[in-house]
């Protein structure tokens, strides 16, 4: 089978793709203009080969897309026409109730029964989110990601899971550096403690390699309840005692790489990945490429490359 080739929206989101001076300049003026950021957007992965796409937080989000084009069904058919497809949505910290201490269990449920009903209208089926962040090490009282903990986290999936399960939309967890789904152990814990017909797992060989983990020993163990990957690379092991705060995601960045310039083994990642319930796609995660086109041709490349048949 031959997988059809996504991205994270995250991948355009680069201030010299708009010619513009800044991030935040780039989301102003793509909130301002959300046509015009998504016909960008589509016809760049059309000229890339690339035809799935992840949503994210804004500027390329659900909200962003309905003020666009006035409904998922028509953003959809806007895709369709160029040959592209929703792949999935994620949900990033900022952009939704916490999931901390789960104390408003029933508005996290109704976000991401929200989001789901998008998804299944543009004809997606996968809502992918993150557990919470760690705290920096040293903090008093401390913070620790223990089963008590990863029991509440799994209290909240189960319920979020069932929720969008309803709507033909699976929940998938996504392995992000320095929250509390992020050491190879902590994706043992909470997927030991979820039900495997509720709580999927999304990998990210980058963050896990970043934790000092072995991305590929990862996927093969948990095979079964991958639902989608991120396919990303990494240079090495990052600083686990990084400053926990808002800057933290910009000071990952230095350890991450495009594919096949890190420390990946993508013929494994590629061979476990084919034997999982997402295989169909395969989603190259750059964030923020000056220019897109060119590394998610590159990155295709090596996942092409990894998928061929030994010999």
């Amino acid at each position: 089978m031959t997988p059809r080739f996504a991205t994270d929206v995250i991948t355009f989101y680069h201030p010299g793709f708009w010619a513009l001076g800044s991030a935040d300049a780039v989301r102003d003026w793509a909130l301002a203009h959300p046509g015009a950021f998504w016909e960008r957007v589509m016809d760049t992965l059309v000229e890339s080969g690339v035809s799935g796409i992840e949503l994210t937080f804004a500027p390329g989000d659900i909200a962003s897309a309905l003020r666009a084009f006035g409904s998922a069904s028509a953003f959809g058919a806007e895709l369709a026409a160029r040959g592209l497809s929703v792949v999935s949505a994620f949900i990033a910290d900022s952009d939704a109730p916490p999931w901390r201490d789960g104390a408003d269990l029933p508005a996290i449920v109704a976000d991401a029964e929200r989001r789901a009903a998008f998804l299944a209208e543009v004809g997606a089926g996968l809502l992918v989110t993150g557990l919470p962040m760690r705290t920096t090490y040293g903090t008093r009282p401390p913070f620790f990601v223990d089963a008590s903990y990863m029991s509440r986290m799994a209290d909240i999936a189960h319920a979020v899971g069932e929720a969008v399960a309803r709507q033909g939309v699976r929940l998938a967890l996504h392995t992000e550096s320095h929250s509390t789904l992020w050491y190879e152990r902590d994706i043992d814990l909470f997927m030991a403690l979820t039900d495997p017909r509720y709580v999927w797992l999304c990998p990210d060989s980058c963050h896990i390699a970043l934790g000092g983990g072995d991305p590929v020993a990862v996927a093969r163990r948990h095979a079964p309840r991958i639902a989608l990957a991120h396919w990303k690379d990494a240079v090495g092991p990052i600083d686990v005692h990084l400053t926990i705060d808002e800057t933290v995601y910009a000071r990952q960045q230095p350890y991450m790489a495009e594919l096949g310039r890190g420390v990946v083994d993508w013929r494994g990642w590629a061979d476990a990945m084919s034997r999982t319930p997402g295989a169909g796609t395969v989603l190259i995660e750059l964030d923020e490429a000056a220019d897109p086109v060119a590394a998610l041709r590159a990155g295709t490349a090596v996942a092409r490359a990894a998928l061929a048949p030994a010999g």
